[in-house]
């Protein structure tokens, strides 16, 4: 659709809105490590997460602060720079989310 004359018309974009974030202590979080295709260097992955993307990006920067590193957030997961499963873990269970260490 290029115009429309009716000034009723709404557009459909077709995209889909985005999920609200769930409550913390209804998302059940994946930490694993992982270093395939990354040259032998260890990165945290955070999975799981259910919710709006900027909910996902503040989360992952309270994380990255707590740890000391740096990371990105891409595809619903969050990677953090290293070796810092336990910490994850026991940061988001004082955040009140369900976490499960997944992987070796």
């Amino acid at each position: 659709m290029v115009y429309s004359t009716n000034p009723d018309y709404e557009y459909d974009t077709g995209e889909d809105q985005e999920e609200s974030t769930l409550d913390p202590r209804q998302q059940l979080l994946y930490v694993s490590l992982d270093k395939k295709n990354r040259k032998g260097k260890k990165v945290t992955l955070v999975e799981g997460f259910k919710g709006n993307s900027e909910d996902l990006k503040l989360l992952a920067k309270e994380l990255k602060s707590k740890c000391g590193v740096g990371g990105s957030v891409g595809q619903g997961q969050i990677l953090i720079q290293g070796d810092f499963r336990d910490r994850v873990l026991s940061l988001l269970k004082d955040k009140g989310y369900q976490v499960k260490k997944s992987g070796g």
